[in-house]
Order: C-alpha cells, then structure tokens, then sequence
C-alpha cells in the first residue's frame, strides 16, 4: 500500500508529545520538548519512519545500534560528531547518521524533520 504523508503541513496537534529522552537521546541543558508520529514502520521494527520536531536545546545522540536519515523540513540545528567539525542543518537539508555516529544536536530553530531509522 502506497502512503502519502504532507509532513510540513501536519499541525502539531496531531504530533505525540514528550520530553526527550533514552534510548533516543540524553538532553544536555535541561528538559527538552519533542513531539513525534511513526507512519510506516516494518513488522519487525528495523525500519521506522515518521515526522519528528524539537524545541531548541542541545542533546548527546549515540548511534550505536540503529542509524537515521533525515530530512528538515523547517527550522534549524548543528550537529557535531565526536572528532569532527560542527555542521549545519536547515530546512531543506537531508542528513545521514550512519551506525556509530556519536555528537551532539543543538536545535537552533523549532525543528521538524521526516525520519527513518534503520536496523542492521
């Protein structure tokens, strides 16, 4: 069955709320808001997509079991992986964090993103 999803028009209201938190990732500066919504996941849960936004605030993401790819549909955030350089991300940007990436995410700008995690 084909899905057609409009992510950047689904009102929040229609989003899960709750704060960040493991196994996702660890908010570094305080309570951090997200609100979220799986639209296809396989049986066995090795792969999930959905639509995902954050408030601003910085967190310590760690890669190790699952990856993701994402694409921002609005807003703004720098990721920074262990050893390398600060990167930024905005509406428009497709991202990819392979299994083992390990950094931090600073959310800029409410941030909303379609993603899809990935198990080996």
């Amino acid at each position: 069955m084909t899905t057609i999803t409009s992510p950047a028009s689904v009102p929040a209201s229609e989003l899960e709320e709750k704060p960040l938190a493991p196994p996702s990732a660890e908010p570094l500066d305080g309570p951090v808001t997200v609100h979220s919504r799986v639209d296809f996941a396989t049986e066995d849960r090795r792969l999930v997509s959905g639509i995902w936004e954050s408030e601003t605030g910085r967190s310590r993401w760690e890669f190790l079991t699952r990856g993701e790819i994402i694409h921002v549909i609005a807003g703004a955030m720098t990721v920074h992986e262990d050893g390398g350089e600060p990167l930024e991300v905005r509406a428009g940007d497709t991202a990819y964090f392979p299994i083992g990436w390990c950094g931090t995410w600073t959310v800029t700008e409410r941030l909303r993103k379609v993603f899809v995690v990935y198990k080996p």
